[in-house]
């Protein structure tokens, strides 16, 4: 599965060029704080395996009244790379998400 290149940004994180997206609009279960918000990562040319990760945070469109939601900052998108990374993920590889919780 690609990520929609459409609201995506870039990062580069030791060398190597990557894309990372949130959605836009929280699916049901985030909008009314079910399930936290989730952000996927890819390569940036020639994506495999795509990364899903999990925060502890509501989605920011969240429908509910919550106390202010946390960002995703590209400093948390690059530590969460070098972790995925010492943990197995594969970006270059293709099959079906890794999925890791923040």
């Amino acid at each position: 599965m690609a990520l929609v290149r459409k609201g995506s940004r870039h990062i580069t994180v030791d060398g190597t060029d990557y894309r990372w997206r949130v959605r836009h609009k929280p699916t049901y279960t985030q909008g009314i704080c079910a399930t936290p918000m989730t952000f996927a990562v890819e390569l940036a040319e020639e994506p495999g395996q795509t990364l899903v990760i999990t925060t502890q945070h509501p989605h920011p469109e969240t429908w509910l009244s919550v106390d202010s939601p946390a960002a995703v900052t590209p400093a948390v998108v690059a530590a969460t790379i070098r972790n995925a990374l010492a943990h197995g993920w594969s970006p270059e590889s293709s099959g079906p998400a890794h999925h890791m919780q923040l």
